[in-house]
């Protein structure tokens, strides 16, 4: 089964993978429901349990205790290390955003590409070496070329663009099968991640320094951690939410609520931060994803929301990917991770069942958020009823009321007959730029 949208927009391509839909054939959507009948045995419930340390401005201190900046900023160094290149490669797509969250900071305390000893650590033990932070996956740049050396020089391209350089200090040809099982938690091909490091990615890895000298240019702007820190306020808890398809009204339920969880003080806001780079094949094309959003963030047009988006490409790694998520958003300026049930999971096209537990992300979250110096947050499923709106499962069955479902199947249905979405389920301006780019696709 293709994901609620995506059969929308790319009709005729073959999926290696199928993604269950936004919604359940009951018209649940599902939130972050742990496993635990008591929330309180999973999540902290205290604002003042777990403080955050700051840096001088009021936010939280990234990964590491410092925003790593690698951009080159004077034109004649610039020069002098495009100058001493002795090989020059084109980015794919999952590359230069890699290169891109380098070089910004998003993955600090990095300031390059992971050596082999560093890559062979955070396989291995999902930490670095020396410092032993936590780090959710590896950051390498791949090649098939084989006269690049250690020693060697590479000017990073991407579509026209220089986007830096890099010191080329490590290189080997990985254990992949290794590294899927240790990451992906398999090794099978019909998963996303597993099928990107063993057909997508080069021969070799390379690891070293990294030079920033420009950001990718896209459709949708992505600002940088700096960027997004300035635009919070300070001292300040900021909730994260982590998406890759359209915002619906369920999804602004999850959201907003948290912003009143028991461990959330009072004034915080939320950062609705998509990734709008690479996922798996069946999720909906980015362009499109950041057309919905921004259309929405016109239409709700509430301070309490802040929305940017990041430049990363997904792994579906689950609970690993649940870490990267956390770190990443932290260099952002976050304090705290809404984590949905089965986060960046996927589902085996064979046997369709989940290469993940329904909860296992939510729970490596809780459990390395301390250490992280973050807090995760709570939530429930919710339904829409006729007599309240929107309303938890438990409400709705202890007052009996009558829950209106939706299926995904019968939205893709309606959304291609033109008929009408209920607001109940859909933002108006959402679906005017699903049905719009629809057309534009099968056109």
């Amino acid at each position: 089964m293709l994901s609620a949208y995506g059969r929308l927009f790319t009709p005729s391509l073959a999926r290696l993978a199928a993604q269950r839909s936004l919604l359940t054939n009951s018209g649940t959507i599902s939130l972050l429901q742990p496993a635990q009948t008591d929330q309180s045995a999973a999540f902290s419930t205290s604002a003042e349990s777990v403080p955050f340390k700051t840096d001088p401005t009021g936010h939280i201190l990234p990964h590491g205790g410092k925003l790593v900046d690698l951009f080159v900023k004077d034109e004649a160094q610039k020069q002098k290390l495009i100058d001493s290149c002795t090989h020059q490669q084109e980015c794919s797509e999952r590359n230069a955003c890699d290169v891109e969250l380098l070089s910004v900071g998003g993955f600090s305390p990095l300031t390059g590409f992971m050596n082999r000893d560093v890559y062979d650590h955070v396989v291995d033990k999902m930490r670095l070496p020396g410092s032993n932070l936590l780090f959710g996956l590896p950051v390498v740049f791949d090649t098939n070329n084989d006269s690049i050396k250690e020693g060697s020089k590479i000017l990073l391209n991407y579509k026209g663009q220089k986007l830096g350089v890099l010191e080329v200090e490590s290189k080997w040809e990985p254990n992949k099968v290794k590294e899927a099982l240790h990451c992906y938690k398999t090794s099978a091909l019909e998963h996303p991640g597993v099928k990107m490091i063993a057909w997508e990615r080069g021969k070799y890895y390379l690891g070293g320094k990294v030079h920033g000298f420009e950001l990718p240019k896209r459709v949708f702007p992505c600002k940088t951690p700096a960027e997004v820190r300035a635009a919070l306020p300070a001292n300040t808890d900021v909730v994260v939410f982590q998406c890759r398809n359209p915002v619906h009204r369920a999804h602004y339920e999850l959201f907003t609520r948290a912003l009143h969880a028991k461990n959330v003080r009072e004034g915080a806001v939320c950062l609705v931060h998509p990734t709008c780079g690479p996922t798996q094949d069946d999720d909906i094309p980015g362009i499109v994803r950041f057309h919905t959003y921004e259309a929405l963030k016109k239409e709700i047009k509430n301070p309490a929301i802040k929305w940017a988006y990041l430049p990363y490409s997904m792994h579906m790694a689950g609970p690993r990917e649940a870490i990267q998520h956390m770190i990443i958003r932290k260099n952002y300026g976050c304090t705290h991770f809404i984590v949905g049930r089965d986060m960046a999971g996927s589902k085996s096209c064979q046997t369709g069942n989940d290469f993940y537990g329904m909860y296992d992300a939510q729970q490596e979250a809780t459990k390395h958020a301390p250490e992280l110096g973050m807090q995760t947050v709570p939530s429930l499923d919710v339904v829409y009823t006729e007599e309240k709106g929107y309303v938890t499962v438990d409400q709705a069955k202890e007052l009996g009321l009558h829950v209106k479902k939706l299926s995904g199947t019968k939205f893709r249905q309606m959304l291609r007959g033109g008929e009408e979405i209920p607001e109940w389920f859909a933002f108006s301006s959402v679906v005017d730029v699903l049905r719009q780019h629809a057309k534009q696709a099968a056109a």
